[in-house]
């Protein structure tokens, strides 16, 4: 992205039509509050991974140098907006082993949460989980792409990994994670517990990226319909609620709140 000239009109797509709340997307929240965290600017549309640059959303157009740009992906948009400057690095100010802590978050999130969450939606809630991803087609589409996304989701989980273990086992590897997460907020919760402001993941005035990760998580697994027992889980934990709570008060005030 040039540096001349910064971002504007700025446009996320989010793959679901709705507006004024959140999605059920954890990457998508995170692309949203990483722009809200740096006071950024935006409009949401809802799109679609076929007209997504690398197939998938959320995905980003804007205006730079006159020039209509677009893209993909939440990590590489927030690397790409940080790069030129556009926006400030969030991890700029912590040391090298809590950047690693930080990194070790978010790929626990992103790249094993992600797998075990969507295990839940996509194979022991699957009609949940296509009447809402699917439910601006006709039924017959819904059925024959719905069953398309299926299979390659249990392809995908196979060959990842998270497929060959039962639900049984999946749902503990699951809690095990909240548990943990739960267990590092905690200590940041008990130092802001007479305060009505955001508390962040490693207890500091600011946010880094993990907390960006995290909130989008929390927010997904809150309002997601076809992930029940995540929502359990998560109401088990008042500090990760609380978490949420906070920064959507403080960040995402137009945003209908979880029930």
């Amino acid at each position: 992205m040039s540096t001349n000239d910064s971002p504007s009109n700025i446009t996320i797509f989010r793959g679901f039509p709705e507006k004024g709340c959140y999605t059920w997307s954890p990457f998508v929240t995170k692309l949203e509050s990483r722009l809200r965290f740096g006071d950024i600017s935006y409009n949401v549309d809802s799109g679609s991974p076929t007209k997504a640059p690398r197939g998938k959303v959320p995905y980003i157009t804007f205006e730079c140098d006159g020039q209509m740009q677009s893209i993909a992906d939440s990590g590489l948009i927030v690397h790409s907006f940080v790069e030129s400057g556009y926006l400030k690095d969030l991890n700029a100010a912590i040391s090298p082993v809590q950047k690693a802590q930080d990194l070790a978050i978010i790929a626990l999130l992103e790249n094993r949460l992600y797998f075990l969450q969507g295990h839940e939606r996509w194979i022991e809630n699957y009609y949940t989980m296509r009447a809402k991803i699917l439910g601006e087609m006709s039924w017959p589409l819904q059925i024959v792409v719905g069953n398309i996304i299926y299979n390659k989701t249990v392809r995908t989980m196979q060959g990842q990994g998270t497929g060959t273990f039962s639900s049984e086992e999946i749902a503990t590897f699951r809690a095990e994670i909240w548990e943990s997460l739960n267990a590092i907020l905690s200590a940041s919760y008990s130092q802001h517990r007479d305060s009505e402001s955001p508390f962040w993941l490693w207890g500091g005035d600011a946010p880094t990226e993990a907390d960006t990760v995290v909130f989008g998580f929390i927010i997904s697994g809150l309002i997601c319909t076809a992930g029940p027992m995540t929502r359990q889980v998560l109401d088990g934990y008042p500090t990760l609620v609380a978490y949420a709570r906070r920064i959507h008060d403080e960040y995402f005030p137009d945003y209908k709140i979880w029930e």
